[in-house]
């Protein structure tokens, strides 16, 4: 099965403040939406304390539930932080801030336990768990930071130590039913081999044991999709893993529609040949799942397209809160209408299946 999945956690907050999901003009409910288009995968992030309660620990476990009963497979996404987790902010639970390292350790292992755990037992177990979320800075910091001055091997080792804690608890939390769960490390260097290398050799010369490569892939930051074709070839051969791209995106205009600074605004953000219409967005997403599924092996295993359904609620919510820096770069127009973007799940398929 060629991974064609969705990152949607942030569906609760938009349906709860009014958010409409339409396909043709017709009102649908957003995850039956991207069924009928090919998505076969949800990708859902949790945090240990979030403030609103979203993508906390209840949520994901109700999520989880429509998620499995709508015959979805599931990765969960940890942050191992209350808030967002990546390249620049990897900072720790408040609960965890004082833990000695050895502390903190144990924390890690029995939050991953738990959760896993938890999703089993209601009997919704995740098909594939991130242990952390784009960490090629390290996660937990600065206990395992390995940038700038933190570069060094003890630093190394401790991100190490947190890796295997997070995988020990994905296994021992699977336990309970005999259900295998695929383990994931993520970095955000979709297009950068070398950074990829040197990343992904340091856990493996400290013992480190997971399943899957996750890489995200933004050609603002990320490179091309030669760079990322480069990429996955090498990895694919030197590492002899699955590789998923577990974050992609493509504006489908430059246009803002709430006030709030979007995130891709300028021509210059763009991927080299492609613009920021609703026919380019569909172009995109074809191109590049074409490059992962070329991935020899069959080691290219798929894509997930981060936040689809993130439109601005300015149509529905007449507060700030309505609007966001990601709405020209969902699946829906800034009313709510799905686009064509969406047919390209729909249309492709692995060669040779």
């Amino acid at each position: 099965m060629f991974i064609k999945g969705a990152d949607v956690s942030n569906l609760p907050f938009i349906e709860k403040h009014g958010g409409c999901f339409r396909d043709g003009g017709v009102p649908k409910d957003g995850l039956q939406l991207m069924k009928e288009y090919g998505i076969n995968y949800i990708r859902l992030r949790i945090w240990n304390d979030p403030p609103n309660g979203y993508c906390g620990k209840a949520q994901t476990l109700a999520f989880a539930k429509r998620v499995k009963e709508a015959s979805f497979k599931l990765l969960l996404d940890f942050h191992y932080s209350d808030v967002w987790a990546d390249p620049d902010h990897q900072f720790k639970p408040a609960a965890w801030k004082e833990l000695a390292f050895e502390e903190l350790v144990d924390a890690l292992y029995a939050y991953t336990l738990d959760i896993v755990a938890s999703l089993h037992a209601q009997g919704t177990p995740p098909d594939m768990v991130q242990i952390g979320n784009e960490i090629a800075p390290g996660m937990l910091w600065d206990d395992g930071k390995v940038t700038g001055e933190f570069d060094t091997e003890e630093q190394w080792a401790k991100l190490a130590e947190c890796v295997k804690a997070g995988v020990r608890g994905v296994r021992d939390g699977s336990k309970s039913d005999g259900c295998a769960t695929t383990t994931m490390v993520h970095i955000d260097f979709g297009g950068n081999n070398t950074g990829c290398v040197n990343f992904y050799d340091n856990l493996l010369r400290h013992s480190v044991e997971f399943d899957l490569i996750g890489l995200s892939f933004y050609p603002w930051s990320h490179g091309t999709l030669d760079d990322l074709r480069l990429n996955m070839h090498d990895l694919a051969e030197r590492y002899a893993k699955g590789i998923v791209v577990v974050e992609i995106a493509h504006p489908f205009t430059l246009e803002n529609s709430d006030g709030v600074a979007n995130m891709v605004k300028d021509v210059g953000q763009l991927h080299p040949g492609y613009q920021a219409t609703p026919a380019e967005q569909h172009r995109y997403l074809t191109d590049l799942m074409s490059v992962v599924v070329d991935v020899p092996g069959g080691k290219g295993l798929g894509v997930f397209y981060w936040e689809p359904d993130w439109f601005s609620l300015r149509t529905f919510v007449r507060k700030p809160k309505g609007g966001n820096n990601w709405e020209n770069q969902a699946l829906f127009d800034f009313d709510g209408n799905a686009l064509e973007g969406w047919k390209a799940f729909r249309e492709f398929s692995r060669k040779g299946l």
